[in-house]
């Protein structure tokens, strides 16, 4: 085993580890840096969303630099390249609609131009995969054509052009985990992508102003549609979780929380249809990062519901030593250090902050430094580095595992019932189909030799066509 893997071995022990609500020889180190990876790398903003290239090596080299155990791959996420390619409508994009050194931002539809219309919940809740392709897509990519309007050369290029450079992208993504393992020694944080459902409608098909008026004026189509989410969303997460089952599913909690919803609506539209998905992931294997961005401090006691050690709990501008108190005997939890005192703080504010954190909420494992919220590029290299030593310095355990063993924790008991959860089997277009092979066999004439063969390939080019859909409508 050379030096490298071997630095990889402990940093992965001592992660996993944590997460298992453990403690490891010291407190890991997992900062979620973003555009600050340019500042420090000398990149502006507009060159790592136009340039993704130039964003990897940036995080390669912040992870390389500092004495971090785990780091996202590319946490800027969005490549200009492939937004254009299909003409995104709900970006804007720096150094275009923004100043050159300015992060991307989401543009909010005004509820008159929401990507779904009120009137259109069923057809969402009868086939969520159909309408995304049909109706969804057209509207927010502008080359493409709506359904039954003529197919122009531009419907076709951009969808040629979008899938070859998400082919690129998500293949040197795969590079980069395996190049972050051999040359720096550094853990990929995280792995796949969980939305849930409310967010998703709030999000990306009827804008937050919508949803508002939909949980008034139709909160039984809200919650049907939520439940229609549920297997396709589960599907989504476990087919792009980590196979090994090391580093948890990425969590982006969004406007599920009071004030944004109320407390009745938590309880009855978000959390029902939320809870039974990470309860299925968890059965499988998997646990997930709710990287709870805002304040979810009123929902701490449903979070509490959930099989111990199912989730790690990252706390953003809630209160984590009220987080602490309330889920600290049953998940790991992260954050603590607020992006204001990163970004205009002095250093020895920074150690101050890191070292309350640790010895409040770490000192006894179970703990992973990282700042509140995901770190741009107005945080300073210096208390960065302040960050990094001061957990260095004071995160030890004195009775740390003289041998780190590395693995996710794993469901067992009640929690172990893969499928009991959310059924995945649902419609006349389930989970991770397009058209079914019961749909499809009918066009072919007789097969002359092995159905089987033909039906496996069918379905498995089929899965990829659906993962294309739901990755269009989640990642980007």
């Amino acid at each position: 085993m050379t030096n490298m893997e071997q630095l990889y071995q402990q940093r992965l022990a001592r992660y996993t580890t944590a997460m298992r609500n453990e403690q490891p020889d010291r407190v890991p180190i997992r900062p979620f840096v973003a555009e600050w990876t340019g500042r420090y790398a000398g990149y502006t903003c507009q060159e790592l969303a136009h340039d993704y290239p130039k964003a990897l090596a940036a995080a390669r080299r912040c992870a390389a630099d500092f004495d971090w155990d785990a780091v996202v791959p590319d946490m800027v996420a969005t490549w200009t390249g492939m937004l254009q390619a299909l003409g995104l409508d709900y970006y804007a994009i720096p150094g275009i609609d923004l100043p050159p050194d300015v992060g991307h931002q989401y543009r909010e539809p005004p509820p008159e131009r929401a990507y779904m219309k009120a009137d259109e919940y069923d057809r969402l809740i009868d086939d969520p995969t159909g309408y995304l392709l049909e109706v969804w897509l057209p509207r927010v990519a502008r080359p493409l054509s709506p359904m039954g309007e003529p197919v122009t050369p531009e419907h076709n290029l951009a969808l040629v052009k979008f899938t070859m450079a998400m082919m690129q992208f998500v293949g040197d993504l795969g590079q980069q985990e395996q190049r972050l393992r051999t040359e720096s020694g550094t853990v990929s944080a995280i792995a796949g992508m969980l939305r849930a459902p409310l967010d998703m409608l709030a999000d990306k098909l009827r804008g937050y102003l919508g949803l508002v008026e939909d949980l008034q004026e139709r909160p039984g189509k809200v919650l049907a549609a939520c439940e229609a989410l549920m297997p396709h969303l589960t599907h989504f997460a476990l087919a792009t979780a980590d196979p090994n089952k090391n580093v948890p599913l990425g969590f982006w909690m969004h406007r599920g929380c009071v004030p944004f919803i109320s407390f009745d609506q938590f309880d009855h539209l978000f959390w029902p249809t939320l809870k039974p998905i990470v309860q299925e992931l968890w059965a499988h294997g998997n646990q997930t990062l709710f990287y709870a961005e805002g304040n979810w401090d009123h929902h701490l006691q449903a979070f509490a519901e959930l099989p111990d050690r199912s989730i790690v709990y990252h706390v953003d501008q809630g209160d984590i030593f009220k987080v602490h108190a309330a889920l600290g005997e049953k998940f790991c939890l992260s954050g603590g250090v607020h992006n204001v005192l990163l970004a205009r703080g002095s250093e020895e504010e920074v150690r101050a902050c890191c070292r309350k954190v640790i010895e409040g909420v770490g000192r006894d494992g179970g703990y992973i430094m990282d700042a509140n919220a995901i770190i741009q590029n107005d945080a300073t290299v210096e208390n960065i580095r302040a960050m990094t030593e001061a957990t260095l310095e004071f995160g030890g355990y004195s009775r740390g595992h003289a041998e780190l063993t590395s693995g996710g924790p794993r469901p067992s008991g009640e929690d172990d019932r893969p499928g009991d959860f959310v059924t995945t089997d649902v419609g006349t277009r389930p989970p991770g189909t397009c058209v079914p092979w019961s749909e499809f066999r009918p066009t072919l004439p007789r097969i002359r030799g092995d159905e089987t063969i033909c039906r496996d390939i069918w379905q498995r080019i089929d899965a990829m066509g659906n993962m294309w859909i739901w990755s269009v409508f989640l990642f980007f």
